[in-house]
């Protein structure tokens, strides 16, 4: 809108001051004709000049605004000095509309006051006594109307013009938003997928290469040994299939994930004659989105895991809760616990990466009576973020959990 007033208002304001001058000159014959007629010509085409449209807008695109304006009011001048018409007084009107846009709301109310001033003096001196004429009266009333108009046109004219740099600069806001959400979460999604693969696949092709090492060097010495391992061996290899399958099949489509039916298939896989793993289980998973019920599984292999590993474990006791404002998986083992000062390892580093993703936290206690393991994390609203009374429950979320003795 800007742009079309400022380029339409001003030549077609000096279309009409030029065809009533013209008019004038054509029924008043002798008033106004000759020399005059000419210099008011003149002026009109030198302000419709500076009005020129093209790509380089000369010579007005290339003067400052404050000579540009002063040049418009000299040619004003001159054209209303020789005019018999009256007519080109409107083009004062242009003076304030025009340093409203390049100067403000308080630079064009001086020069809407400077014209109307300029007008006064002109008719006191020109014409003495004029108001008591009643048409003098009626053009200085026509003329300061139409200052009041020209003023809120080009007020409203630069409050687009703000609106609009405003727009643009929140767009540009935007897109780099919406730059940084999309690298954030190409991050958080090659960070999920790492997970996946280190947690799923990467354990039971662990397990699998644990078990065929086995299977050989039993190979001779104990057949059942042996053949027990390589069940094992086939079973872990079955898993790592499913797995992927079942990996896959997220990418394909968001799905609920089957995390109590999947604990217990690893509850039942890992518990033999040499460690007894318990599992309790309370509240409904259908409460939560698959994202907490993926990560309390990785959780629970990492932690089952780690107690297999390193703990000379006889016995654990998986905890799932799942009926408050936040999931909370506890693994409890008796095993020798954890060296005073320890780091975390690999698989605990990366559980925290993962449940921290969902606003989550993981605390690890041991001592000489076993480790206890205990991921907290809040409900998740639809939109796929905590709700308040969830982060609050995690944000608290004490480390203090049962102990196993062993």
């Amino acid at each position: 809108m800007e742009q079309r007033v400022v380029r339409w208002i001003p030549p077609v304001l000096y279309t009409v001051v030029l065809a009533g001058g013209f008019y004038h000159a054509a029924v008043a014959a002798g008033e106004f004709g000759g020399a005059r007629l000419a210099v008011f010509a003149a002026g009109l085409l030198a302000l419709f000049a500076l009005e020129a449209p093209g790509p380089d807008r000369a010579p007005a695109a290339r003067l400052p605004a404050g000579p540009l304006l002063t040049v418009r009011v000299v040619l004003f001048a001159a054209v209303a000095a020789v005019d018999g018409s009256g007519v080109s007084r409107a083009l004062f009107v242009l003076v304030p509309f025009t340093a409203y846009l390049a100067f403000g709301r308080r630079a064009a109310l001086a020069w809407a006051a400077g014209c109307a001033g300029l007008l006064l003096t002109g008719l006191s001196v020109l014409a003495p006594g004029w108001w008591g004429r009643p048409a003098y009266v009626s053009d200085v009333l026509m003329f300061g109307l139409a200052l009041a108009l020209a003023l809120a046109l080009a007020g409203s004219v630069v409050r687009e013009r703000a609106a609009r740099a405003w727009l643009e600069e929140s767009y540009e806001r935007l897109a780099r938003y919406a730059e940084r959400v999309a690298e954030l979460a190409e991050a958080e999604e090659r960070a999920r997928v790492a997970g996946e693969i280190h947690d799923g696949l990467g354990r039971h092709l662990a397990d699998l290469g644990l078990q065929l090492e086995k299977a050989e060097v039993f190979h001779g010495l104990e057949p059942e040994a042996s053949a027990r391992a390589l069940a094992n061996a086939r079973r872990s290899a079955g898993r790592a299939l499913a797995e992927v399958r079942g990996s896959v099949s997220v990418l394909r489509e968001v799905r609920p994930f089957p995390l109590v039916r999947s604990l217990t298939e690893l509850v039942r896989y890992l518990g033999d004659d040499r460690l007894v793993v318990e599992l309790t289980v309370t509240g409904d998973e259908s409460g939560h989105d698959a994202g907490t019920l993926t990560t309390l599984y990785r959780a629970a292999q990492e932690a089952l895991a780690g107690a297999r590993r390193h703990g000379r474990v006889t016995r654990v006791e998986v905890r799932l809760a799942l009926d408050g404002p936040a999931a909370r998986l506890t693994v409890t083992d008796n095993g020798r616990g954890i060296a005073r000062g320890s780091e975390p390892g690999r698989g605990i580093r990366g559980m925290r990466e993962r449940v921290a993703l969902l606003g989550g936290r993981v605390d690890v206690l041991g001592g000489s009576g076993g480790v206890a393991v205990t991921v907290t994390v809040p409900r998740r609203s639809p939109a796929g973020a905590p709700s308040a009374s969830a982060v609050s429950a995690a944000s608290g979320a004490s480390a203090v959990t049962g102990w196993a003795t062993g």
